[in-house]
């Protein structure tokens, strides 16, 4: 069997002050960085002893991880492990990039995103090139509103053809048609971040193939449902997993949306699902929305 693992312990803390994120920011204290080092430690301990498992794993950190040096080191342990397919994160790229020299370029990846404002745009196109010499594979985004725009062009315009460009619908942001065209010029996949997916009583694969984990072990179906299958260090996770309908009337976040089996997504994204990359196949063709089209409103990830 095949487990794809959404990981998200206590880190808070974060060197950015995005205005538009949704996650609540804090300075963690000293305590609490232990802890997160420690949660994640045993997590990677449990991924390493399973070599005979199949797995994937996604790190979502509230903050940003890659200036934590234990998030480094869980990505190039985890990269080698002969049991894990691919290992990836959530970053704004803030962090040094030599670390990557030492992991396995076939597992893991990078899903980053730009926030203008927040720092220099050469100094992350200059990260985001050293990371493609080194060939690890990496997609990068911008969140949709008007004022970033010139910066989205301008890192379309010069990141490699094959780099994939994403955009996020802006969180409560409702676009008119010629909004969304503009948008759609630079990411083609943009259609499916416009609205949230209406996703109550439709098959996800989330809770099955798919599932959420917290520092303490605490197993969900996925980021956005409370409900509890279990806890991975005790096994007790395993009855749970079953395919099963969302609970949600909407979904508006791409790490939940792209696991719903009424979306292409899976095929979209073939072999890049946790990092974002789709194949080029699926940018080339037209972008094929589900009908009845989703509810209008803007998604958060």
């Amino acid at each position: 069997m095949h487990l794809t693992i959404l990981y998200r312990g206590p880190l808070a803390s974060c060197d950015y002050d995005c205005p538009y994120c949704p996650f609540a920011k804090r300075r963690d204290s000293t305590a609490q960085l232990r802890a997160d080092r420690a949660d994640l430690e045993r997590f990677t301990d449990w991924a390493r002893s399973r070599p005979e498992e199949r797995l994937s794993v996604l790190f979502t950190p509230w903050g940003e991880g890659l200036t934590r040096s234990w998030y480094r080191r869980a990505l190039v342990d985890l990269s080698h492990e002969p049991g894990v397919e691919r290992v990836a994160i959530q970053t704004n790229l803030s962090c040094r990039t030599e670390w990557l020299a030492e992991a396995d370029t076939d597992t893991v990846a990078l899903w980053c995103t730009y926030h203008p404002g927040q720092t220099p745009y050469e100094r992350f196109v200059g990260r985001t090139r050293r990371v493609a010499s080194l060939g690890v594979r990496f997609s990068v985004g911008v969140v949709g509103l008007p004022e970033h725009l010139p910066d989205a062009r301008r890192l379309r315009a010069e990141l490699p053809p094959h780099v994939y460009l994403w955009i996020n619908a802006a969180e409560g942001h409702v676009y008119t048609d010629e909004e969304a065209a503009v948008w759609t010029a630079i990411d083609p996949l943009f259609p499916f971040s416009r609205h949230p997916h209406r996703s109550a009583g439709r098959p996800c694969r989330t809770g099955a193939t798919v599932v959420s984990v917290d520092g303490t072990g605490t197993v969900r179906r996925c980021h956005f449902v409370r409900d509890e299958l279990g806890n991975l260090y005790d096994g007790s996770y395993r009855r749970a997993l079953a395919p099963r309908p969302c609970p949600l009337a909407v979904c508006d976040c791409h790490i939940g949306y792209v696991h719903l089996e009424t979306l292409p997504l899976y095929d979209t994204f073939a072999g890049g699902v946790l990092e974002r990359v789709p194949t080029a196949a699926a940018l080339a063709g037209p972008v094929r929305l589900p009908s009845p089209l989703p509810m209008p409103g803007g998604a958060a990830g």
